[in-house]
């Protein structure tokens, strides 16, 4: 373990093995750090977090301070973090609210990039990149292998599907379909996601059924029930990843807005 002497560090936190604590660092409150990581100068923790392994934390970032949003009341709130995630420079992450039992949750394998903002309730999953100086919202949820450019603005309450791709500045105000290029101001679906797939090691055969479930859904202009009729006519209905693509698309549909966690808002 290195911790630097200048370094401020509450006596009820709790570091694991081989923690490293850089210059001018504070970590306040309860907060638990797992073994081998990385809290670099100035960088700044204020508890209650649950951080796993492997975490490395850049100069200037803060992860777990108050929510911004104008409901919290103080209640008892926490941001949960997993395993070999870089949080880079100014990076702030809030704690969550009430709305989602108090959790902001970080998965596994990200990399959130300089100067993002994850705000209140947020939960990512597994191997994300979020590019620098991206802004999201509270109540947001990303899906694993999700790719977000730089510059993007994500709205309140959306969902963005697993292994999508969203372009360099664009306004996102509904959900992201799974497996999607989409780009914009507002955004649109613009492409299945090729080489983003590709690198996933997705087949030939089920990159094409996306494409033509993709040409289906978003090119010809029918009825949710004629493009339903159109994908058992191709025979690609029955596909794994396009009945993960139905799936988000009709949550979405109920939900306000294009939203699906819209349909679960309590006010």
């Amino acid at each position: 373990m290195s911790i630097h002497p200048t370094a401020i560090i509450d006596k009820e936190v709790q570091l694991g093995k081989d923690v490293q604590v850089g210059a001018f660092a504070v970590i306040k409150g309860s907060v638990t750090i797992g073994d081998r990581s990385v809290i670099k100068d100035h960088a700044i923790l204020y508890g209650p977090i649950s951080m796993g392994e492997g975490n490395t934390v850049h100069p200037g970032a803060v992860v777990g301070n108050i929510s911004q949003d104008l409901k919290y009341k103080g209640e008892a709130s926490q941001v949960i973090i997993g395993n070999n995630n870089s949080i880079r420079e100014c990076v702030t992450i809030h704690q969550g609210t009430i709305a989602n039992d108090g959790k902001t949750i970080i998965g596994n394998n990200n990399l959130i990039m300089a100067y993002t903002h994850i705000a209140h309730d947020c939960i990512l999953g597994n191997n994300i990149i979020i590019a620098n100086s991206t802004q999201l919202a509270g109540h947001i949820v990303i899906n694993d292998f999700a790719y977000i450019g730089g510059l993007v603005g994500i709205h309140q309450f959306v969902t963005i599907g697993q292994n999508c791709f969203v372009g360099f500045m664009s306004r996102i105000n509904r959900d992201v379909p799974p497996f999607v290029t989409v780009e914009g101001n507002p955004a649109r679906e613009r492409a299945i996601n090729v080489e983003g797939l590709k690198r996933k090691n997705f087949t030939a055969v089920e990159i094409g059924a996306l494409k033509k479930a993709f040409n289906i859904f978003f090119v010809q202009g029918k009825s949710m029930n004629e493009k339903l009729d159109l994908l058992r006519k191709e025979k690609i209905s029955d596909e794994p990843h396009v009945i993960i693509l139905i799936d988000a698309l009709l949550s979405s549909a109920k939900g306000k807005y294009g939203r699906a966690l819209e349909a679960l808002r309590n006010n």
